[in-house]
């Protein structure tokens, strides 16, 4: 037995002893002739890999049969990793039931919000409400702690594998239906609370009892946003608890090592915060090639970054995530080539693998881990790139990793990400708010938030992401895009912390309970800025609306309201029908904007915001990232031409030059440290 070691002393250990990014990847000996492993392993410790995931897809291949295991080459598969220096985590197989399972219990499937029940035969098939699932996915995640729990060379677990992939949070099974009538008896305890809070009065809606509510899909209308909202509060809370099991399991049998899950980009169909609780390192699954072909950039702005990708998208997503692990964030998959499914799978530009290698490090991840080891030759990623191709030659990948590799002996260790001075508010609720009841075909939170966050790191500074139970201090501001339901307590919280703050749009505008508040938005930030919201207007994006702010205009669409206020007016709508009503207000603490800012409008909102609340920021940096770990300064260069990084004269440039290339990447240090 080896001697167990507190979690969070671990990781802390570890990251000490590691002092620099590692790298690991994700392989499937289970898919390979056992006698490859052993070369691969050699190759994978020669290349500068630290750590490996395996296991996450491997039920049917531990268990083909009830009850009847087949441990052998796993034990031999970690035995061969591990001796070869590489550091495994291993996942839960939760992911992938297998075949047999399904038949023995069907009612695992999940059922679509046709009311169509979601077959085998790819991954993701199981109902997180199941019961029997439950009991199921324990059983599998025991058995597997109680083996490996105490292995030398398993050093982490990953529980299950992208919660939410494949619009699989929300079923419409009978068992959902059963658990959310037990969810919601426990958080109203009356039909009468229900009915008061779900406005049941409105068409006839009323309920005698708990038993008598139904899920809301296959509805004539849509049903009222309070059923809604609770739907996907209890589908978020069906993941935490789901996650949750495996974690105390895994803590019971295998104390000391670190437990993950690997999050997914731009998802928001549950709360990631409290998912983050249970876990020791939040990680996710970076594809930005895939996240630019179904983000929210224009079809010009995607041919411009075809090969490059979304320039914010993926450090929007590591600064979440580190958020959600607090503090502490990997990256389990991160994209090596082409991938298999979007809607279009373009390659990389050469370099960018090492680019966003270097963009996970400066955001304060500590593992980038590639996904994957080699390309299958078989089943449904045959087009998805590894670090090696089929035939185990050396892809574009490899080249690039054994480049980051090199790279990382000339920088100095230990150097972590600090606390930013602005802070970005995701507040999952609100967004199950904004689904429920987006008023405008085209309301895109994801995008407005992403927005916000692409002005920031246009302007050179750092972000932090929060929650409304996050701790605001040291900020000196907060941006808050979309807090639609916000939490009084936070609010209060937030006029006591000094922080400065701008409020977007439709904030404050719901109660927890998907009402207008008593006295008209919004609600409870009226205590640190006055106004109310007395019509709002959604507008399709073939109209704009003038906006009056400093000495010029700007056009915006989408979103506009009508308030009446006491407080300064930064900027008014023109036009024949509103002219000199009220854009954006502000007073001395916090600011207000009743459109949705864009272009050339929101980059001078925010770099005013900034100013205004005492935070240093650069000139519109264009195309060029920059980020902050420690004493490490980073560049990034996402666009076509070289550009010039903003350094000291006195910069001592550890990777990279002052003139960057197009893809390049620039890492130093100033004032001789």
């Amino acid at each position: 037995m080896h001697k167990p070691l507190d979690h969070q002393n671990r990781f802390d250990a570890a990251r000490k002893e590691a002092g620099m990014l590692e790298l690991g990847v994700c392989y499937y000996p289970e898919q390979w002739p056992r006698e490859k492993w052993d070369e691969d392993a050699r190759r994978m410790a020669e290349l500068g890999l630290a750590w490996v995931r395996i296991g996450e897809f491997a039920w049917s291949h531990i268990e083909p049969r009830s009850g009847t295991f087949h441990w052998e080459w796993m034990d031999e598969a970690i035995e061969v990793l591990g001796r070869a220096g590489l550091k495994v985590i291993l996942g839960t197989p939760t992911a992938a039931p297998p075949k047999w399972l399904v038949d023995l219990y069907p009612d695992i499937l999940p059922v679509d919000a046709r009311g169509v029940v979601r077959k085998f035969g790819a991954r993701r098939h199981y109902c997180f409400s199941s019961r029997r699932y439950r009991v199921e996915a324990a059983r599998i995640t025991e058995a597997m702690a109680r083996r490996y729990g105490d292995n030398p060379f398993v050093h982490a677990w990953q529980t299950d594998n992208e919660y939410g992939d494949h619009d699989t949070i929300h079923s419409y099974s009978d068992e959902a239906k059963r658990a959310f009538r037990e969810w919601l008896a426990a958080r109203y305890g009356t039909v009468e609370a229900l009915n008061e809070a779900w406005g049941t009065r409105f068409w006839s809606m009323h309920y005698n009892g708990f038993e008598e509510v139904d899920l809301p899909n296959n509805l004539v209308e849509e049903p009222t946003p309070t059923h809604l909202v609770d739907y996907f509060r209890f589908s978020s809370d069906q993941v935490k608890s789901f996650n949750k099991a495996q974690v105390e399991i895994i803590r019971r049998h295998s104390p000391g090592r670190l437990v993950t899950h690997n999050f997914m980009n731009q998802n928001t169909d549950f709360d990631h915060y409290k998912v983050g609780e249970d876990i020791d390192v939040a990680s996710w699954d970076v594809y930005p090639m895939g996240g630019l072909i179904n983000g929210r950039l224009s079809d010009e702005e995607k041919a411009r970054y075809l090969r490059v990708a979304d320039p914010d998208q993926t450090a929007f997503n590591h600064d979440l995530y580190r958020a959600v692990g607090k503090g502490r964030v990997w990256v389990m998959e991160q994209q090596p080539g082409p991938v298999n499914w979007a809607a279009y799978n373009q390659s990389p530009a050469d370099g960018m693998v090492r680019l966003w290698t270097w963009l996970a490090y400066a955001h304060g991840v500590d593992m980038v881990s590639y996904f994957r080891w080699r390309q299958a030759p078989f089943a449904q990623e045959q087009f998805h790139a590894g670090l090696l191709l089929p035939n185990s030659e050396a892809d574009q990948g490899y080249l690039e990793v054994a480049e980051v590799a090199a790279e990382m002996a000339r920088l100095p260790q230990g150097e972590v990400r600090e606390k930013a001075a602005v802070a970005i508010m995701l507040d999952y609720e609100s967004r199950y708010a904004t689904r429920a009841l987006p008023q405008g075909r085209g309301y895109a939170a994801s995008a407005i938030a992403l927005d916000w966050y692409s002005a920031v790191s246009r302007l050179g500074v750092d972000v932090d992401f929060i929650g409304q139970h996050s701790d605001l201090s040291g900020y000196k501001l907060v941006l808050a895009p979309d807090l639609v339901i916000p939490d009084a307590d936070f609010i209060a919280r937030l006029k006591a912390s000094g922080a400065k703050a701008l409020f977007g749009p439709r904030s404050g505008s719901k109660t927890r309970d998907m009402h207008i508040p008593a006295d008209l938005p919004p609600g409870p930030l009226a205590d640190l800025i006055d106004f109310r919201v007395t019509r709002v207007e959604s507008l399709p994006d073939y109209h704009s609306e003038p906006v009056r702010y400093g000495n010029a205009s700007h056009p915006v669409t989408g979103w506009r309201e009508t308030i009446r206020t006491s407080e300064t007016v930064l900027a008014t709508f023109e036009g024949p029908h509103h002219t000199g009503t009220p854009a954006v207000i502000g007073n001395e603490r916090a600011r207000y904007a009743a459109t949705l800012p864009q272009g050339e409008f929101l980059m001078r909102l925010v770099g005013d915001t900034l100013g205004w609340a005492g935070v240093a920021s650069l000139p519109d940096l264009g195309d060029l990232r920059l980020a902050r770990r420690g004493r490490l300064r980073f560049a990034f260069n996402y666009g076509s031409a070289p550009a010039t990084v903003p350094a000291a004269p006195d910069a001592d440039f550890l990777v990279g030059a002052r003139e960057l290339a197009p893809v390049g990447v620039a890492i130093w240090t100033e004032d001789g440290r």
